[in-house]
């Protein structure tokens, strides 16, 4: 059985810890021992305090599922420790110097990286943009402005341009453009708006290339525990762990 340590201890961790199928969570860390200690009690996992001595335990992949700044702090080391990593946190690859960087070590490494498919479906037939034209990729997220940290009566244009230039002004709002761009190897643009009559963060994706067209909308639901939390990005990273287990994988 596949074997993992969960490095983040909030949520989305809870969440991986309740539910996970075909694999085992045998370490735990966070940066708040607390946390992983009780979590640790819940699973019957190890919890650490120290990144070392985590990333040393016997395991097969650490699951980050803490944030994009763990994710950039932590994912060389995990690589270098002979583990396998899926990122939760994929804004961390906005960077793009550490993005080629992760990928030339775990290359160099004979290591994988595993990304999920996070708050948002339609990344499987998106990686057809790697060999085939894609024309048109648009990414149009609608959040209530409450979830922005402001506040509008109506409808709300904030931001129309690059993937790039939006993470600059809204760095909370990155992983989902950030893993378009990352499956379909080609520039995302966004729109982003606020609208004080949703009440779930709302994105529509419009792909247009040699395939034909497509849109894609999502409307998630929050995390029963934390409605800052997508339910659907735990659940893909749940998925994602059965599937490394299975002996047929099923899509592109």
């Amino acid at each position: 059985m596949l074997t993992i340590g969960l490095l983040g201890c909030g949520n989305i961790g809870n969440i991986i810890a309740k539910n996970h199928v075909g694999v085992e969570i045998v370490a735990l860390f966070d940066q708040m021992p607390e946390r992983a200690e009780e979590l640790g009690r819940l699973c019957h996992a190890k919890a650490f305090g120290d990144i070392e001595e985590f990333l040393s335990e016997d395991f097969d992949l650490v699951v980050e599922a803490a944030s994009v700044s763990a994710a950039q702090e932590y994912a060389l080391s995990v690589l270098e420790h002979g583990k396998d990593l899926v990122v939760m946190s994929v804004g961390a690859f906005a960077d793009e110097y550490f993005r080629e960087e992760v990928t030339r070590r775990a290359a160099a490494l004979g290591r994988r990286i595993h990304i999920p498919s996070g708050a948002i479906f339609g990344l499987d037939n998106l990686k057809i943009g790697q060999i085939s034209g894609i024309t048109k990729l648009l990414l149009r997220t609608t959040k209530n402005p409450r979830s922005l940290n402001m506040e509008c009566t109506e409808r709300m244009l904030l931001f129309s341009g690059q993937a790039n230039e939006c993470i600059k002004h809204y760095p909370k709002n990155t992983n989902v453009s950030v893993a378009l761009e990352l499956a379909a190897g080609r520039a995302v643009e966004v729109e982003l708006w606020a609208d004080p009559d949703v009440d779930r963060n709302v994105h529509e994706i419009v792909i247009e290339g040699d395939f034909g067209e497509a849109t894609i909308t999502v409307r998630n639901r929050p995390s029963p525990d934390n409605p800052s939390t997508s339910y659907l990005a735990a659940l893909s990273i749940i998925t994602l762990l059965k599937n490394l287990s299975e002996p047929m994988r099923i899509g592109t």
